[in-house]
């Protein structure tokens, strides 16, 4: 499936690649319906965890992308036998294209105590906090927010009325705002407030409904706005109209880390002038981590999409990544996972030839999902996260809009 790495651990935690039904024997997605290619991407997700020596209950995020959203109920069943007590966060959406003609992909995100220092001193020191409150929807199969080290990973937010527990009426506005209300109610309940929020991802069924949330979304934000990635999916669950999702700054760590240990990590939100402006943070930088918001293949001198195919246009958004990557002194090398929604899922082997350029030491961690259009009409779409060894300095932070 082109150049990847299964699983990139970096600090405490471990980015997998999205998994695919494929049966590891053959190479090829396993015959039978949801219910056998879900079975065979936890089977694959757990032969990778077991294999850095670590268990499903250390996963702390789980991304179910599906091509049929009726589908969700199967691959709930196949969900809890995987998941019998604890449950991590989760996102579920339906998607227009995965690779391989396949019925669903999962990914996941693990904790990795003892970072990636032999024998460090804080493998015993960290642990995982799942939490929840009746103040936000609640569900059996997920999490409200899972904390690792300097991290919550919080479910992906439908716009339900958590005392109803139904999707409210209104269009995609209302909803935008139900559930940004729900991820406030979250994060307060965890001593935390939305400047907390390093990246948001806003998934909605409609195009010209993504601009709509996005303003939504800077309402929450005057100043200081997260990494934001959106998607236009083909369908969410509940039948909602946008479900969003956010990664969460968490300086206190998990106990019995010292709350103290919160005054040399600061959110550290920064631009360059070498890819086209955007009214969100370009990166935001937090502990060992820095989250580039999606670019697409805009050239930052004309401010207009680069004209040519599929290459040229993935060329472009790595060389944007690259230009934010650069400007907080960083290499591409540090990308630890890549990912990559497209208009034409055929156009995966093309990707791959371009992309090959840019990693040619090693590879990131990686997701590829088919999309039912982009903005500006563009064919493809890309989001990083990169190691951040130095961590982030005690300084102010520098917001460029």
């Amino acid at each position: 499936m082109g150049p990847y790495s299964q699983t990139v651990a970096f600090s405490h935690y471990n980015n997998l690649a999205a998994q695919l039904p494929i049966d590891p024997a053959s190479g090829k997605i396993v015959a039978g319906g949801i219910k056998n290619q879900a079975q065979q991407c936890f089977e694959n997700i757990k032969a990778i965890v077991e294999g850095i020596h670590h268990t499903m209950d250390d996963i702390v995020r789980i991304s179910i992308f599906v091509q049929n959203i009726a589908d969700i109920d199967v691959v709930d069943e196949v969900f809890s036998t995987f998941f019998q007590g604890y449950v991590p966060a989760r996102t579920t959406a339906a998607v227009a294209a995965l690779p391989m003609q396949a019925l669903i992909q999962v990914e996941a995100l693990v904790s990795h105590g003892e970072g990636t220092i032999p024998g460090a001193p804080q493998a015993g020191d960290l642990v995982k906090v799942a939490r929840n409150t009746d103040q936000a929807p609640t569900s059996p199969l997920s999490t409200q927010t899972v904390a690792f080290s300097h991290y919550n990973n919080l479910t992906a937010q439908l716009p339900i009325d958590s005392k109803t527990g139904k999707i409210i009426d209104g269009g995609v506005k209302e909803q935008a705002n139900q559930c940004l209300s729900n991820i406030k109610a979250i994060l307060e309940s965890i001593n935390h407030v939305m400047d907390d929020v390093v990246r948001v991802t806003i998934f909605a069924t409609n195009l010209s409904d993504l601009q709509t949330a996005k303003e939504v979304l800077e309402t929450s934000y005057p100043g200081y706005v997260p990494a934001l990635t959106t998607v236009a999916v083909s369908a969410l669950p509940m039948g909602a109209k946008v479900q969003i999702e956010a990664v969460v700054s968490h300086g206190d760590g998990t106990p019995p880390q010292s709350p103290d240990d919160a005054r040399n990590i600061v959110i550290k939100a920064q631009g360059t002038d070498d890819t086209a402006e955007r009214r969100y943070s370009q990166t935001v930088a937090f502990s060992h981590y820095n989250h580039i918001a999606a670019q697409l293949a805009f050239d930052p001198k004309t401010g207009k999409m680069v004209t040519g195919d599929i290459k040229k246009q993935t060329e472009q958004c790595l060389n944007n990544i690259k230009a934010i990557l650069e400007g907080v002194n960083h290499v591409m090398d540090d990308v630890v996972k890549i990912n990559i929604a497209l208009k034409d899922i055929a156009d995966i082997d093309a990707v791959n030839e371009a992309y090959a350029k840019f990693f040619p030491a090693g590879v990131p961690a990686r997701r590829i999902i088919g999309v039912s259009a982009l903005p500006g009409d563009a064919l493809i779409q890309i989001d990083a996260v990169a190691s951040n060894a130095e961590g982030t300095p005690p300084k102010a932070a520098s917001v460029s809009a």
